[in-house]
């Protein structure tokens, strides 16, 4: 099948982006419902209301894996015939990093379980790295980490886009 990596900032419109193109390729295969990957925690309240919006707005139609941390396994786990929408890998990248896992080991099971899968990916990741120069160390780690799991991602999937301002700009491939 495909995978294709979807960047953008924050409120970019990158997820429903993903979102509709999952939902295009689910009506052209009889029987598949949309799969979205869950990577974000409800760990205050203000995030639990936001997890809820989300699901409201999927609605029923959609199946929710919920893989804060074993993302790589989520992927893995997929049937062939599946199409998933993994939003989002920042969080991901969050999540791993204040669990003080091996941020490498991880992305490089990220890369491998995406290259191996036969399902239908999309995977949504914001773009940190247009802003400014971080002041922490933490923020700077972050910042760093996800370009490289951005470079790594993009160098083995068949599509990568950048949505700002809701319009998708197709990067890869070219043409």
């Amino acid at each position: 099948m495909t995978s294709t990596l979807v960047l953008g900032g924050a409120r970019s419109g990158k997820s429903a982006f993903a979102q509709k193109a999952a939902e295009a390729a689910v009506s052209r295969a009889a029987g598949v419902r949309p799969t979205l990957i869950a990577t974000g925690q409800a760990f205050d309240d203000e995030m639990a209301e936001r997890i809820a919006r989300h699901q409201a707005e999927r609605g029923e139609s959609w199946v929710t894996v919920e893989a804060p941390l074993a993302l790589p396994a989520a992927i893995a786990a997929l049937p062939a015939e599946a199409v998933a929408v993994v939003d989002c890998l920042t969080l991901w990248l969050s999540n791993l990093m204040l669990d003080e896992l091996d941020v490498e080991l991880a992305a490089t099971a990220l890369v491998e379980a995406v290259a191996a899968s036969s399902a239908r990916l999309w995977l949504v990741s914001n773009e940190v790295g247009l802003g400014l120069v971080p002041e922490t160390p933490l923020g700077r780690r972050f910042r760093d980490e996800a370009g490289r799991l951005h470079q790594r991602l993009a160098a083995r999937v068949d599509e990568v886009y950048f949505v700002a301002a809701g319009l998708p700009l197709r990067m890869k491939p070219q043409g």
